[in-house]
């Protein structure tokens, strides 16, 4: 599953992040592209269990895969 937070302001990128992450099943990954790096996304992920790799873009934009 792909989520493009890009244009939209905080708290709403983390937010729907998070309902996304109630949907995904424990195989899945779910990749989201945000304009920031989602620094207190991190310490929300790590509580819940879950893993992540973030890549800067050439555009400046941030991609994370999360995954379990």
């Amino acid at each position: 599953m792909i989520l493009d937070n890009r244009g939209l302001e905080p708290p709403q990128p983390m937010m729907r992040t998070l309902a996304a992450l109630e949907t995904l099943s424990e195989k899945e990954t779910l990749t989201i592209i945000n304009d920031r790096r989602p620094m207190f996304l991190y310490e929300q992920l790590e509580e819940l269990g879950y893993q992540q790799r973030t890549e800067q873009q050439n555009d400046g934009s941030f991609k994370i895969e999360i995954f379990r």
